[in-house]
């Protein structure tokens, strides 16, 4: 789920996480809402092509994605 949320990145504490079915290819995870809305305009454009990259692939390379409170290391 994508949304043009004004909401700044730096702030969400939720993340998308999609879930990687190989151990080679890394998972994913993309800051969102509670309700898992990415708020695509305040990512980076790498990040941008890696959440349509795994959107693209789930199901093939990438699980269904979760909303998971983001981790505070």
């Amino acid at each position: 789920m994508a949304s043009d949320h004004p909401s700044s990145a730096s702030t969400a504490v939720f993340e998308l996480h999609f879930p990687s079915f190989s151990p080679s290819t890394p998972a994913l995870s993309f800051p969102c809402d509670a309700g898992g809305a990415v708020w695509l305009d305040t990512l980076s454009e790498r990040a941008r092509k890696n959440y349509f990259f795994a959107r693209a692939l789930m199901g093939r390379d990438y699980g269904m994605p979760t909303v998971q409170a983001m981790r505070r290391d």
